[in-house]
């Protein structure tokens, strides 16, 4: 979206409401995770970068948003998508109890490399999650750039026996992941790109340089399923939607773009509203039979005002938006 096409940020603001909801497991260091929510022509949308990014890192996430609430997304090619359940860095013996709110999901992401964790905490945890889904089950691993490249041929080496679908951002560095995949190639264990897609200043440059299998796409930060789509055609890479812990409106922006992408091969990060324990909507988008829906979310001015954030942070968060809004 184009500045002349921006509506006024008065506009914006004015319905905007800040909410903060209860999370039911740790996650990044935090146990209620804040958003912002406001109303456009084409309905509700969410800004919710997470709170250590800066203006220039979090427009794009406000660019995302506009676009979600003021123009009419690209046409869907399915209703339903296939979702993976998320386990964050928790104890092994946890895993059973993380799982439990997401369902019949078939596929789970395990959070590994977790700081001040070791190696033997990553292969409890995937093992647990093995011993619940059974043979069948897919799993993959998501490191957050924890390693470096020879902690990560040694972490992946010790977790192949648990069968993993791909490793994600296993290191920072795009030089780092060409050498891990070739490195791993004799494993046949795809390589999937997160941060050095969303957080590049080029996102296609870890495709060009034949550092990455899969490429994991995210609305907010890429600035919208425009942006997102032509992202994943100029990589000619399988894509993986996924989302970071969002309420069920930011859940249904990437649910549309995954139902707009041409072909969907994988099971994509959508499921996370079950690590949620409130929402802001009657009718949240938590998987059922291992899928969500396609489709726009409407709050509820109940659930709204039951989990506004303070007056402090709703301040907080109009400041961000003014000053993420002069960035765009």
């Amino acid at each position: 979206m184009t500045r002349s096409l921006l509506p006024p940020v008065a506009e914006v603001l004015e319905s905007l409401r800040v909410v903060s909801l209860p999370l039911a497991t740790r996650f990044r260091s935090v146990d209620h995770r804040e958003a912002a929510l406001f109303e456009g022509p084409e309905g509700w949308a969410e800004f919710s970068p997470f709170l250590e990014y800066e203006p220039g890192e979090a427009s794009t996430w406000l660019a995302a948003a506009i676009d979600f609430a003021y123009e009419p997304q690209p046409v869907a090619h399915r209703d339903l998508i296939a979702v993976n359940a998320t386990v964050p860095a928790v104890p092994a013996a946890e895993v059973s109890a993380v799982l439990a709110r997401y369902g019949a999901c078939r596929t789970v992401k395990v959070k590994v490399a977790e700081a001040g964790q070791t190696l033997d905490d990553d292969i409890a945890r995937v093992a647990a999650v093995r011993e619940v889904l059974g043979p069948e089950g897919r799993i993959r691993v998501d490191a957050n750039a924890g390693w470096n490249v020879d902690e990560a041929e040694r972490a992946l080496h010790a977790l192949s026996e648990f069968d993993l679908e791909y490793a994600e951002q296993p290191c920072a560095s795009i030089e780092e992941l060409a050498e891990l995949r070739d490195r791993l190639r004799k494993w046949d264990l795809p390589i999937a790109a997160d941060e050095s897609v969303r957080k590049a200043t080029d996102p296609l440059a870890v495709a060009r340089a034949g550092a990455a299998d899969i490429v994991i796409i995210k609305a907010q930060p890429l600035g919208g399923a425009r942006r997102a789509l032509d992202i994943v055609e100029q990589a000619g890479l399988p894509a993986v939607v996924s989302s970071a812990i969002d309420t069920s409106i930011g859940l249904a922006q990437g649910a549309l773009l995954a139902a707009a992408l041409p072909e969907l091969d994988y099971d994509c990060g959508l499921g996370t509203a079950a690590l949620l324990t409130a929402d802001v909507t009657t009718d949240p988008l938590i998987p059922r039979d291992g899928q969500v829906p396609a489709r726009r979310t409407v709050p509820s001015d109940e659930l709204l005002a039951r989990h506004a954030a303070s007056a402090d942070r709703v301040a907080w968060w109009q400041q961000r938006i003014r000053d993420c809004y002069a960035s765009l």
